[in-house]
């Protein structure tokens, strides 16, 4: 006999949040007083301040300081149980939710059900590229990335011939967008000031860093006057910006891109790529909407009504990059936004009887994009606000402090990023084997699970060093 769906002792309404990113730990807090229980899932046990990815992945900050512990953040809140788990299955009929973790199995029952399991890295298709170009979307992806960084200039040192170190120190980074941007921008400050007089064999500033984008501009949403002058920065500082251009090939030791407009191919020689071209929403999104009888779009998203239900179905909520609702963009402040918003009409529902047909409409208000280029340097786009250069700059550390969960992590980065503008000093370089190379290691062994033989040595070899 099948065991019955979980759900929390006594009558409360039952709601359940898939994801403890910004959309679903904002619902939760809004919901911190209200007549209800909640089950708070999420496939880590940390709430990721994501746009602060590419810091760690550079040696700025620790991953500490934007990955703090979901149920350390909700302490306090009497009315929500924190579940590490990932969502295999959900069934919106049954009204349950099932998480595996490792052999545990729980099928919970829910009477509202919030779904802001957030997005990964889009390879557009091409999946394969993943092996040698790693998205930046998780604290493992960071990690890796600041492994095959540093480990790329310290091989160039041991390089033989100048052609096997000039590909050691080309970096291609696929994507113009905000965290493409700023990884550039970060790169070639490791490269002209951070390991400045720090090899013998080399000069570090010779590295060579490659925005590539499909797109006429870098940063398109922030519109074409902030985008040059973003180009421009990241041109001073030493990268080179290649625009109309689709990366048609990723391998080991290579990326290959094609001229939109002249349709010649070129291949560029490179250890290190990193990709931050696209997003693809949680496959949880497609699944709901197929039982629901909406079209996903092709990224993932899921239409969502006013309320930003889904289809007929006034109990179950998608929000954040999960979403397609006017076209809103993925960014912090949607998910936040919408997070609230649910969490408010749920409460308006439970404590005093508000009908789903008299719920206010989703209204998001816009407080701006912003992307730091280089030290001293960001662009800021509020409405018709157009802000660049060391204005900017305050306001991004302004931004982030302020969005930072804890003093402590608050503190930290204040003390970082003041350090770091005055002195070249990273003091998060340190990396391991496991990093650069166990995302690889192990798909390989998933494929293999039955006589997996290979040691990680092996699968680092069969990988190369990058």
């Amino acid at each position: 006999m099948a065991e019955a769906p979980y759900r929390p002792a006594g009558n409360r309404h039952h709601v359940v949040i898939i994801g403890a990113g910004f959309g679903g730990l904002f619902a939760a807090r809004e919901l911190a007083d209200a007549d209800v229980d909640i089950t708070l899932i999420n496939r880590t046990n940390y709430h990721l301040f994501a746009p602060l990815l590419y810091q760690v992945a550079t040696g700025l900050l620790s991953s500490g300081e934007i990955a703090t512990s979901v149920r350390q953040i909700l302490a306090g809140q009497d009315n929500v149980s924190v579940v590490r788990g990932d969502v295999t299955d959900v069934n919106v009929e049954g009204q349950t939710v099932t998480t595996n973790e490792g052999a545990f199995t729980r099928t919970y029952a829910y009477d509202s059900l919030v779904v802001a399991a957030g997005a990964g890295q889009s390879y557009f298709g091409n999946d394969q590229f993943a092996e040698f170009a790693p998205g930046l979307k998780t604290v493992d992806n960071a990690l890796e990335i600041r492994a095959r960084l540093v480990s790329a200039f310290e091989r160039a040192e041991l390089a033989e011939t100048e052609e096997e170190r000039n590909e050691l120190l080309t970096f291609v980074i696929v994507g113009a967008g905000p965290t493409g941007v700023e990884l550039a921008g970060q790169v070639a400050e490791m490269a002209h000031r951070s390991f400045k007089g720090q090899f013998k064999n080399f000069v570090p500033s010779q590295a060579k860093i490659v925005l590539i984008d499909g797109m006429p501009q870098v940063l398109p949403p922030f519109g074409k006057r902030l985008g040059k002058k973003a180009q421009r920065e990241l041109e001073r500082k030493g990268v080179t910006v290649v625009l109309n251009a689709l990366v048609s090939n990723v391998d080991a030791g290579s990326v290959t891109y094609k001229d939109t407009n002249s349709g010649e191919e070129t291949t560029l020689r490179a250890a290190t790529k990193i990709w931050s071209a696209g997003v693809q929403a949680s496959p949880l999104g497609k699944q709901i909407a197929e039982q629901v009888g909406v079209e996903a779009e092709r990224n993932g998203k899921v239409p969502v009504n006013a309320d930003l239900t889904v289809g007929d179905k006034d109990n179950l909520f998608i929000i954040g990059d999960m979403m397609n609702r006017n076209r809103l963009p993925g960014v912090a402040q949607v998910a936040i936004q919408s997070g609230e918003y649910v969490g408010r009409i749920i409460k308006e529902q439970v404590e005093h009887d508000v009908a789903p047909a008299a719920r206010d409409e989703f209204e998001y208000f816009d407080k701006g994009s912003m992307a730091i280029v280089s030290r001293y340097n960001a662009v800021v786009k509020m409405g018709k606000v157009e802000v660049a250069g060391f204005l900017g700059w305050m306001m991004w550390l302004a931004v982030h402090v302020s969005f930072l969960v804890g003093v402590r992590n608050r503190l930290v980065s204040m003390y970082t990023w003041t350090n770091n503008a005055l002195t070249p000093n990273r003091y998060n370089l340190a990396t391991t084997l496991q990093q650069q190379h166990g995302r690889n290691a192990l798909d390989k062994l998933r494929a293999n699970v039955d006589g997996a033989e290979d040691t990680f040595e092996e699968v680092r070899d069969t990988n190369g060093e990058n």
